[in-house]
C-alpha cells in the first residue's frame, strides 16, 4: 500500500472534504495532538523530535485539520504545532479548545468563566503563533457558569476577529440548540467510535444540520478486533489493520464526520492515515455496524 491515493495526490485527500462552517475546507481525516504530550497528558513528550516528525509527516500525507487544546500538556501540544508547522500552509486548519484546567497528570476540571476563556484564547493565539484561531471549542461546559455567558464570550472573541468559528465538546442536542441561540456552532466533539455510539443522536443531529462531528477516541475496537472477529476477518480481506477499518467505518458513517486519530510515532500515523483509501462495501459497513 503506498502513501498516495494516486501518483500525485497525498493519501489523506481520499477521505474527502468537509467545509467547516461552510467556508473552511478540510480533508476529513485529521490528526489529534493529545498523545504528543507526556503520561497523563501532562508535560513534554518522551521524544520531542519524533513529535515534530509526526506533525510534519501528517502534512506530507495530506492532513489539513489539526485538533489540539490549551490543556494538552498544558500548552505543550500547541507549542509543538508551532515548532513543527509554523508558518502554516494556507490550507492548514488549526482547531484548539479551552475550558478544562489541569492540576496534574490525568486531572481535568471545567472552568468556563468568561474572563478565563478570554485569557486562554489569547494564550492560544500566542502559543500557536496565530492572529486568528480557525476553530475555537469550548472544551467542557462549566455547570457553575451560565452557558450563554460561556458561549457569549466566544462570540465576543469572534466579533473581535480573534477566532473564526465556534465549536463545543461533550454536549447533547439540547446544549447545542441552547448555545446556537448565542452564536453559530459549526462543530461538536464527543466520544464516538465503532463500539461506543452513545453520541449517535447528536451525530444524526449534526449530519442533518451540516455541523462537523469530531469523534474523540475514534480507534476503540474492543473485542471486534480479536482473532476471528469481524474486524480481524475484514482486515485480512483488505490487507489493512483493524484500526484502519475502524476509521474507514467512521468516515463512511456520516459526511460530517472528521476523525482525529492521534499518535506519537510516525509509523502509527502512517497506518492511520492510510485508512483514507479504504472503501467499505455496503455489506461490510452493515456487518460492522451490526457487530458492535
Amino acid at each position: 500500500m503506498t502513501d498516495n491515493a494516486t501518483d500525485t495526490t497525498p493519501i489523506a485527500h481520499a477521505s474527502g472534504t468537509f467545509d467547516l462552517g461552510g467556508d473552511l475546507p478540510v480533508h476529513r481525516l485529521g490528526y489529534g495532538t493529545m498523545q504528543l504530550t507526556g503520561p497523563g497528558v501532562w508535560g513534554d513528550p518522551k521524544d520531542p523530535e519524533e513529535a515534530v516528525r509526526v506533525l510534519r509527516r501528517a502534512v506530507e500525507m495530506g492532513v489539513t485539520f489539526f485538533d489540539t487544546a490549551d490543556s494538552y500538556g498544558p500548552v505543550v501540544a500547541e507549542q509543538l504545532l508551532r515548532t513543527a508547522l509554523h508558518p502554516y500552509a494556507d490550507d492548514l486548519v488549526i482547531a484548539t479548545k479551552a475550558g478544562l484546567t489541569r492540576s496534574g497528570p490525568g486531572d481535568w476540571r471545567p472552568v468556563g468563566r468568561p474572563e478565563y476563556l478570554r485569557q486562554q484564547a489569547e494564550m492560544s493565539l500566542r502559543n500557536l503563533g496565530l492572529e486568528r484561531i480557525d476553530l475555537f471549542q469550548l472544551h467542557r461546559i462549566d455547570a457553575q457558569v451560565p452557558l450563554e455567558d460561556q458561549v457569549g464570550e466566544l462570540k465576543l472573541l469572534q466579533d473581535e476577529g480573534k477566532i473564526r468559528h465556534i465549536g463545543l465538546s461533550e454536549v447533547d442536542i439540547a446544549e447545542v440548540e441552547a448555545a446556537s441561540k448565542v452564536a453559530t456552532i459549526v462543530s461538536v466533539q464527543n466520544l464516538f467510535n465503532l463500539t461506543d455510539r452513545s453520541a449517535e443522536p447528536l451525530l444524526d443531529y449534526a449530519t442533518e444540520n451540516g455541523i462537523a462531528f469530531i469523534p474523540w477516541f475514534p480507534l476503540a475496537t474492543g473485542k471486534l478486533a480479536n482473532a476471528g472477529g469481524p474486524l480481524d476477518a475484514l482486515a485480512v480481506e483488505h490487507d489493512a489493520s483493524p484500526s484502519q477499518l475502524a476509521l474507514a467505518w467512521l468516515l463512511r458513517r456520516s459526511p460530517v464526520m472528521l476523525p482525529i486519530p492521534g499518535t506519537s510515532t510516525v509509523a502509527h500515523l502512517e497506518d492511520n492515515v492510510r485508512a483514507a483509501s479504504i472503501e467499505l462495501t455496503d455489506d461490510e459497513f452493515a456487518a460492522l455496524s451490526a457487530a458492535a
